[in-house]
């Protein structure tokens, strides 16, 4: 796999750190050990997250490219627009956000704490957009281009969740090479990683650098887009792309994508009941925060594999943590009694 062929823009620590789930892991039986690599705190940027090591190898083409305005879009509670919010404030860019109606829910604070809240602080220049949940390219984000464009700026476009960009699977491709490092000092060699999915490239860089030592399908994605078929198509196009882009020397096929569809419901950012009782237990036992939207699911996903022997008895399992906890704000109601 050849990555450094690409320019990187450091925004983040260095490696993410993994750490033991050891209480998580004795109250599920002690059959399996549970791990975690933590993307939610990668970064000094507004909380790092995921979207910030994809920004990675996006960020040197909008820097040589001479643009001045960075504009992405997502939720209104999107952890994407809140870490590009941050990136555009650390490199003196401006920062056009579009968040759109994405969640059924509503909540007397949604629009107005958590990422959104960041968003504003930080100078970005955020528009909401009445428009429903899709992981497409959007009309709005589009318009929003071309509205800075005709105001004499030089937008840069950064897609939902940094997946419809050409480099979008680059920084968990990379991220696949970081965990074989620390590997190396932890003596071990994980079985499975589980990760959350819903817009596709996370998974699908993955998916590209862990196929390099044949653990492709091991990766197994957790479905939050509750849109499972359209989510799964993207992931494996993100993937081949991925693949031919780091030289991986073999094809990406449909069996390396493995997704589970049975934790994403009852639809995008709406919690089910067993979300919030894994976000309550991962807390409670090990002081470990997730999302209704995004971890809470894959922490779910992750609890009942484990409770259903899913995985070998003695094997290592790392959950990928990629943050989004700031959006749990939104969701004071939900939590009101803890």
């Amino acid at each position: 796999m050849n990555l450094g062929k690409f320019k990187r823009y450091p925004l983040t620590f260095g490696p993410s750190p993994i750490t033991p789930l050891k209480r998580l892991s004795e109250h599920l039986g002690g059959k399996v050990e549970l791990y975690a690599k933590r993307e939610d705190c990668n970064s000094g940027l507004a909380f790092g997250g995921n979207k910030t090591r994809k920004l990675e190898y996006l960020i040197p083409e909008a820097i040589e490219g001479g643009y001045d305005t960075l504009v992405s879009i997502g939720g209104i509670q999107s952890n994407q627009t809140r870490q590009v919010a941050a990136v555009a404030a650390h490199l003196g860019m401006k920062c056009v956000l579009v968040q759109e109606n994405w969640v059924n829910y509503s909540d007397a604070v949604y629009d107005r704490v958590g990422n959104i809240e960041m968003s504003r602080i930080m100078g970005a220049d955020v528009r909401l957009d009445s428009a429903g949940f899709d992981i497409g390219i959007r009309p709005s984000w589009e318009n929003a281009l071309a509205d800075v464009q005709a105001k004499g700026g030089k937008p840069y476009p950064i897609p939902a969740g940094c997946s419809e960009h050409p480099y979008g699977g680059l920084g968990f491709a990379r991220f696949a090479d970081e965990v074989r490092q620390q590997e190396e000092q932890l003596g071990f060699k994980f079985d499975y990683i589980v990760v959350c999915s819903v817009t596709g490239s996370t998974q699908a860089g993955m998916i590209a650098g862990f196929a390099v030592d044949g653990r492709a399908q091991r990766v197994i994605g957790i479905d939050a887009s509750a849109k499972p078929q359209q989510t799964r198509e993207q992931i494996l196009r993100i993937a081949r792309h991925t693949a031919e882009l780091v030289e991986l020397g073999r094809e990406i096929n449909d069996a390396d994508v493995v997704l589970d569809t049975r934790f994403g419901g009852p639809e995008y950012g709406l919690p089910s009941d067993g979300t919030l009782q894994a976000i309550r237990l991962c807390a409670r036992l090990e002081g470990v925060l997730t999302d209704p939207v995004y971890e809470g699911k894959s922490m779910h996903g992750m609890i009942e594999m484990v409770r259903n022997n899913e995985f070998p008895e003695g094997s290592r399992v790392l959950y990928a943590h990629l943050g989004g906890v700031p959006a749990i704000n939104a969701y004071s109601f939900l939590f009101k009694d803890g």
